[in-house]
C-alpha cells in the first residue's frame, strides 16, 4: 500500500519564501485592479435632480416600444412594456366562462379547467417563454438532487462498511467523496430555491400585466368601473400573489416527490425483494387513504379567508381616503367598531382553520413520521428475517455477487451497508411521501386561489362591451333615451361556512329616471340642466359621456357624439368631486395625459401658468415647490383649488365639449364667473349640471328634470317667454311661502304659551310640533327677497 509522502526540507524553504514574497507585494497586487481600464459596465450615477426628472418623464418610446424608467440605486432601468393587445382578450373570452354560483373551490374537473385557462393563456403563453426555461432548469435541477440523493444513500453506506471493515484507506476515500459530492448537493439546493422564486415572481408579473391590460381598459369597455366586484384590489395584488408562490411551490413539491417515490422505490426493490416491494406499496396506500379520510376542505377555506382579508383592507384604505370626512363628524369611534367587526370576522375563521388543522396535522404527524418509520424498520428486516438469500455489498454497487467463501466480517459489513444504505433511502422516502402528502392540502388551497382569480378573469371577460356612441357628427344628442341605472347581475361569492355565509348580491335594475328624452347640442350653443335632488341630473350626464349604455324600447334609440380630433378631444368631463392623480403638480393639470404627451403636444410651463391664471391658481407652483413637487394632493389642496384644478383640465385639453357636473360648488360666485368666462372664450361648448341660478346667464339651453316621479323633462331657451314665465311662477310659489312665514311664527307663539301651562304627555306632543314649525320656518327663511331678485335678473337675462 503506498504512502503519503513527507515534504522535504527544500520545498519547505520554497514554499517559505513564496508566501513572505506575496506578503510584501501584497499592496501592489491589490492596486493592479485598480490600474486597469476596463470598460464602463453600468450607467453613471445620476443627480437627485435627474432622478426627479425620470421619475415625473415615467417612461420613453424608443423603436414604438415603451419603456418605463425604473429608479434603482440611484441609476434608471429601462424596463420595456408590451401592452396585451385586444385580439388577445378576444380570442382568450371563450376559455374563461361565467363560474357558477354553487361552484365551490375542490380538486375536480373544474379546477382543472379553471387552472389550464390561466396556466396556457397567460402564464405560459408559448413553449418558449422564459417562464418554460425557467421551469426546464427547476425540473433538471430537481431530477438532480434526487440523483444526488441516491449518491449520498450509497456513499453513506460505503462509509460505514469502510468503518466496519477497519479500512482506514477506503473511510478517507468515502470521506473525501463526501465532501466532493455536497458542492453539487449545496449547489443544487440554492438553484432549487433561487429558480422557484424566479418562477414565482415571473407567473405574478404575467399575471398583473394581463390582469392590468383587462381590468384597466378604456372606453367603450370601462371594465374597473363596471366589474361589480368587491375587494378587487385584495384580487389583483395578495391573490395574485399568494397564487404564484402556491403554485411555484407546489410543482417543486409534487414533481421532485414523485421522482423520489419512484428512484427511491426501484432501488429498494433490489434489495427488499418481493415481498418487501409489495409490502411497500401497501403503506403507500394506506397512507393515502388516511389522509384522504381526513383531510378537510383546505381549497374553500382558503377561498373564505383570503376574501376576509379582502374586507378589512378594504376598510383600512376607505379610512386612509376619507380620513378628513371622518374627523369632521368624529367617526373614529363608529369605524373602529366597523373594522372590529371585520376583523373579528377574520380572526373567527383563522381560528376555525387553526382548530381544524388540529386533527388533521396530528394524524398526518403520526401517519408520516411513526408509521412510516416502523414500516421502514420492517421492511428492512424483509430481506434478512424472511429472505433466505443474503445480499451482499455488491447488490448495492451494481456487481456480481461474490462467492459463498467470504469472510464473517465481511457479510457483517455488507449486511451493515445494505441496512445503512436502505434505511437512508427509506428515510429519504418517508420525506418524499410526507411532503407529497402536505402537497394535496397545498393543492387544495391552490384550487381555492385558483378560484378566486378565475373569478375575476371570467368576470372582466364577460361584461358586455359598452355601445359606441361616437359618430361623424358634430353635435352631441339623445333620442328618445330612458336615462336609469343599468341593470347588473349578482356576482357570484365563495360561500362562507354556516356563522358567516352569504353571497353577495347586486340590483338587478332600477326605476327609470328621466324618460324619452331627446335634445341635441351643437357647437356655441350652451346648455345647462337643473332639477331637485336625486333626479337624475348626474345620471344624464353619464349617458351622454358613455358610462352608462342608453336604454329605451324605441327603436330610434341613441346617443350621438363626435369622434376625437387628431390633438383635441370632443368630451371631457368634470365631475363633482375632484380626483387627485397621484404624481407631481404638473402631472395634476394635465390628467389624464402623461409627462411624454405633453411634450409631445408642444404646450410649455408659461402656457401652464396662463391657465393657472384663467382659473385663480396662479399662486400654486411658487406655494407647493415648483411643478416636478410630488405630494398627496388630494389632501394639500382645499376643496375650492382642487375643483379650479379640474377647470384648468378642461382649459388645457381645450375640448369640443366640456360636461361640468356641479364641479364649482366650493368656489365663490364671481370666481365662478369668470371661469365660465374663460372657458366660453377658447370656444369650449358647455354642458353645465347645476342647481345655482346664477349660471343661466352663460348658456342658451335650460334642460329641467322634474322632482315629482313623472320622469318629466321640459327643455326651453334661456330668455324666451316661455322660460320667463316658468321663472314667474317659481318666483310665486316662493312668494307665497314668504307671506306664510308671519302666520307660522304667530302659532309657534301660541303653541309656546300652551307649553309654558301644560304638561305630562302633552309637553311631548307639543315639543314635536314645535321643532317641526321651527324647521319650516326656517326653511322658508331661506328664500328671502334676495332669492327673488335672483330669478327676476335671470329672467331679465
Amino acid at each position: 500500500m503506498p504512502s503519503f509522502s513527507k515534504p522535504t526540507p527544500t520545498s519547505r524553504k520554497h514554499l517559505l519564501v513564496l508566501l513572505a514574497t506575496i506578503l510584501l507585494l501584497r499592496g501592489r497586487i491589490l492596486s493592479i485592479p485598480g490600474r486597469i481600464k476596463l470598460p464602463q459596465l453600468r450607467d453613471k450615477r445620476l443627480t437627485p435632480e435627474e432622478l426627479l426628472n425620470a421619475l415625473q418623464q415615467i417612461y420613453v418610446v424608443e423603436d414604438g416600444v415603451k419603456n418605463l424608467l425604473v429608479p434603482y440605486r440611484d441609476r434608471i432601468s429601462k424596463v420595456p412594456v408590451y401592452p396585451t393587445p385586444p385580439e388577445k382578450f378576444t380570442s382568450d373570452n371563450k376559455h374563461f366562462p361565467p363560474i357558477p354560483a354553487s361552484a365551490k373551490p375542490n380538486i375536480d374537473a373544474a379546477f382543472i379547467r379553471q387552472l389550464k385557462a390561466i396556466l396556457f393563456r397567460i402564464a405560459f403563453p408559448t413553449f418558449r417563454s422564459k417562464e418554460t426555461l425557467i421551469v426546464v432548469s427547476h425540473s433538471f435541477f430537481l431530477i438532480l438532487r434526487t440523483v444526488l440523493s441516491i449518491a449520498v444513500a450509497r456513499l453513506d453506506g460505503r462509509i460505514v462498511r469502510d468503518l466496519v471493515r477497519a479500512d482506514g484507506k477506503g473511510f478517507l476515500k468515502g470521506l473525501g467523496l463526501w465532501f466532493l459530492l455536497a458542492i453539487p448537493s449545496t449547489y443544487t439546493n440554492s438553484m432549487i430555491r433561487h429558480l422557484q422564486s424566479k418562477l414565482s415572481l415571473r407567473l405574478r408579473s404575467r399575471l398583473t400585466r394581463y390582469t392590468h391590460d383587462l381590468y384597466l381598459s378604456s372606453a367603450p369597455d370601462l371594465r374597473y368601473y363596471r366589474t361589480g366586484l368587491e375587494g378587487v384590489d385584495q384580487y389583483i395584488t395578495a391573490d395574485i400573489e399568494s397564487w404564484s408562490e402556491a403554485l411555484a411551490g407546489l410543482y417543486g413539491n409534487i414533481l421532485k416527490p414523485s421522482l423520489d417515490l419512484v428512484l427511491f422505490t426501484s432501488q429498494l426493490a433490489k434489495s427488499l425483494g418481493v415481498r418487501g416491494t409489495i409490502l411497500l406499496f401497501g403503506n403507500y396506500y394506506l397512507t393515502v387513504a388516511i389522509l384522504r379520510a381526513v383531510t378537510p376542505a383546505f381549497g374553500r377555506l382558503a377561498a373564505v379567508e383570503a376574501r376576509l382579508e379582502g374586507e378589512y383592507r378594504a376598510g383600512m384604505g376607505r379610512i386612509g381616503r376619507e380620513g378628513e370626512e371622518i374627523a369632521f363628524y368624529d367617526g373614529g369611534a363608529r369605524e373602529r367598531d366597523i373594522l372590529s367587526s371585520a376583523y373579528l370576522r377574520l380572526i373567527k375563521h383563522v381560528n376555525s382553520i387553526y382548530k381544524i388543522r388540529i386533527a388533521y396535522e396530528w394524524t398526518e404527524d403520526y401517519v408520516i413520521k411513526y408509521l412510516w418509520s416502523a414500516a421502514g424498520y420492517g421492511l428492512i428486516a424483509v430481506p434478512l428475517l424472511f429472505t433466505r438469500r443474503r445480499r451482499s455489498v455488491a447488490v448495492q454497487a451494481g456487481e456480481a455477487d461474490r462467492t459463498s467463501g467470504e469472510r464473517p466480517d465481511d457479510a457483517v459489513a455488507g449486511r451493515t451497508e445494505t441496512y445503512i444504505s436502505n434505511r437512508r433511502l427509506l428515510i429519504s422516502l418517508a420525506d418524499a411521501g410526507g411532503r407529497l402528502m402536505y402537497a394535496y392540502k397545498d393543492l387544495l388551497e391552490l384550487a381555492g386561489l385558483t378560484t378566486r382569480i378565475y373569478t375575476l378573469l371570467s368576470t372582466l371577460h364577460n361584461l358586455p362591451r359598452l355601445p359606441s356612441s361616437e359618430a361623424d357628427v358634430e353635435t352631441i344628442s339623445l333620442t328618445n333615451v330612458d336615462v336609469g341605472v343599468p341593470p347588473t347581475s349578482a356576482i357570484p361569492e365563495i360561500e362562507l361556512d354556516d356563522a358567516l355565509g352569504h353571497e353577495l348580491q347586486q340590483p338587478t335594475g332600477s326605476a327609470v329616471l328621466v324618460k324619452d328624452l331627446s335634445f341635441a347640442v351643437k357647437e356655441g350653443e350652451h346648455l345647462m340642466i337643473t332639477g331637485s335632488n336625486g333626479v337624475g341630473k348626474t345620471a344624464v350626464a353619464r349617458v351622454l359621456a358613455g358610462l352608462w349604455a342608453p336604454q329605451g324600447a324605441n327603436p330610434d334609440t341613441r346617443v350621438q357624439r363626435p369622434r376625437d380630433a387628431p390633438g383635441r378631444l370632443s368630451v371631457f368631463v368634470v365631475p363633482q368631486r375632484a380626483y387627485m392623480v397621484t404624481g407631481s403638480l404638473l402631472d395634476q393639470m394635465i390628467y389624464p395625459h402623461s409627462y411624454p404627451e405633453f411634450l409631445a403636444s408642444g404646450k410649455t410651463e408659461a402656457d401652464l401658468m396662463e391657465i393657472l391664471e384663467m382659473v385663480f391658481l396662479a399662486y400654486l407652483p411658487e406655494r407647493e415647490g415648483g411643478w416636478t413637487t410630488r405630494k398627496e394632493w388630494r389632501d394639500v389642496l382645499s376643496g375650492g383649488e382642487k375643483q379650479r384644478m379640474g377647470m384648468a383640465r378642461v382649459l388645457y385639453h381645450r375640448p369640443k365639449f366640456a360636461i361640468l357636473d356641479e364641479c364649482t360648488s366650493a368656489v365663490s360666485s364671481d370666481v365662478e364667473g369668470r371661469m365660465y368666462e374663460n372657458l366660453k372664450k377658447l370656444g369650449i361648448t358647455l354642458i353645465t349640471i347645476s342647481l345655482r341660478p346664477s349660471l343661466a346667464k352663460y348658456h342658451t339651453l335650460l334642460l329641467t328634470l322634474t322632482g315629482d316621479g313623472s320622469s318629466r323633462w321640459t327643455m326651453t331657451r334661456v330668455g324666451t317667454a316661455e322660460e320667463r314665465m316658468g321663472v314667474d311662477r317659481e318666483i310665486i310659489t316662493l312668494e307665497n311661502k314668504l307671506a306664510e312665514k308671519d302666520a307660522w311664527e304667530q302659532r309657534l307663539k301660541e303653541l309656546d304659551a300652551l307649553l309654558s301651562r301644560a304638561g305630562g304627555p302633552i309637553i311631548a306632543k307639543l315639543r314635536i310640533c314645535m321643532y317641526t314649525l321651527n324647521l319650516f320656518i326656517r326653511t322658508i327663511s331661506r328664500y328671502d327677497r334676495s332669492n327673488v331678485k335672483i330669478h327676476e335678473g335671470t329672467a331679465r337675462v
